[in-house]
């Protein structure tokens, strides 16, 4: 099993940076990627990007590359997304997302365990 704790997530104007953590516990010898999702009121939830633990590559969704940047430190066991120049379509319940065997990295469906949220608001 594996424990992902999301925090960071607060209330920021539009143009600001803002940067995530996500802890991660347990069983991680076997995950391939971890990855930050985001889910926007009424919308599906969608991938933001990820890190394969391979290598340490990494790959972004179009509407954040440039802006967002997913970074890891083993050594704390957290994972990190540090968010710049935010605007109101960022805003969602941002989630860490952890896998064995993922492929695709922007389908949920193959990441295995997933934190709680972490809610990010961005007013213009």
């Amino acid at each position: 099993q594996v424990q992902l704790v999301e925090s960071g997530g607060d209330s920021v104007q539009a143009g600001r940076s803002l940067t995530l953590s996500c802890v991660h516990s347990g069983d991680t010898d076997h995950i391939n990627a971890m990855a930050w999702f985001r889910q926007a009121p009424g919308k599906e939830r969608e991938g933001v990007a990820t890190i394969w633990t391979l290598d340490g590559s990494a790959d972004y969704a179009h509407s954040v590359e440039g802006r967002f940047t997913i970074s890891q430190d083993n050594a704390a066991y957290t994972m990190f997304l540090q968010m710049n120049s935010l605007n109101p379509e960022d805003t969602g319940v941002y989630y860490c997302a952890a896998g064995r065997a993922v492929v695709s990295w922007w389908e949920e469906a193959g990441y295995d365990y997933w934190g709680q949220g972490t809610q990010v608001t961005v007013s213009s």
